[in-house]
């Protein structure tokens, strides 16, 4: 197992990325517009639908981003 170092994790540096959902695909899967071209990622932890802004953590949603921050 990785240790953590300096509060920041070495296997994922604690980072959340907000992409766009461009379109949903089967298995809980989605196509996403990463700003550098798209990527395929897991939506199962939420409720997300084409046009969503999500913030992605290691391949996975975690969050849909909603209204003015």
């Amino acid at each position: 197992m990785s240790e953590c170092h300096d509060a920041v994790c070495v296997t994922c540096s604690d980072l959340a990325v907000p992409v766009v959902v461009a379109r949903l695909l089967d298995d809980d899967l989605a196509l996403v517009e990463t700003g550098g071209g798209l990527e395929e990622v897991s939506v199962a932890l939420v409720a997300a639908e084409a046009g969503d802004t999500i913030l992605v953590h290691a391949g996975e949603a975690i969050a849909v981003v909603r209204g003015e921050p």
